[in-house]
């Protein structure tokens, strides 16, 4: 589903899931959240395993899902607001629901085997993961109070988080968003194209320390 939509204070105090209300904090903060995890990438001497071309191949595969993610919601996905867009249920959305938040784990884990730390790689997945389920938890109830049957008949045909091997065939009645063009999609995701290509820079400083 979009990265967006933040619900009125009301709908947040009435809310009785304490994990959906923790991933209403979460959510107001996910940009934040991985920062840790790139001083760590950054701070601890790099291991010996040779890992930088797999990381680099994941952490392409991370921006290619979330390009394709913003190319079928549109600028919906960057929105702070109680705004809802449209559900959309074409592209990667057909195949899981949750591609935005997945592409982020591939572009972390890639990262720290970019950085030669192995071990960082699985640590990065357990706690994104935890994180974005959270908020996960706490969007699917904002969309089941908004979209109701939409939404239900959508999450009954599309998983999670493990991505099915065919596209559902017409779950709910989702329909593509406003970005149309790739020109479009990419000045959505600049930010994200730019801290990559920052975080790859950053590598290679620390591997001349």
């Amino acid at each position: 589903m979009a990265e967006a939509d933040s619900p009125q204070p009301s709908e947040q105090s009435r809310d009785p899931d304490v994990l959906a209300r923790i991933g209403g904090w979460l959510f107001t903060r996910r940009t934040a959240l991985p920062l840790p995890l790139a001083a760590l990438i950054l701070l601890v001497p790099a291991g010996t395993s040779p890992t930088l071309a797999v990381g680099v191949l994941i952490v392409a595969a991370g921006e290619g899902l979330r390009l394709w993610a913003v190319h079928n919601i549109g600028a919906i996905s960057r929105t702070r607001t109680d705004r809802l867009g449209p559900l959309v249920t074409t592209g990667p959305f057909a195949f899981v629901r949750n591609p935005l938040y997945i592409g982020n784990v591939l572009i972390w884990s890639g990262f720290a085997l970019a950085a030669q730390l192995v071990w960082m790689a699985p640590v990065v997945v357990v706690l994104l993961g935890l994180e974005y389920h959270a908020i996960v938890r706490w969007e699917e109830r904002l969309l089941e109070t908004r979209r109701g049957d939409e939404y239900r008949a959508y999450a009954r045909s599309v998983p999670r988080w493990l991505p099915r091997f065919r596209a559902a065939e017409r779950p709910g009645r989702g329909q593509p968003a406003a970005a149309s063009s790739w020109r479009d999609t990419l000045f959505s995701e600049r930010g994200t194209i730019v801290a990559i290509a920052a975080g790859f820079a950053l590598l290679a400083l620390k591997s001349r320390w």
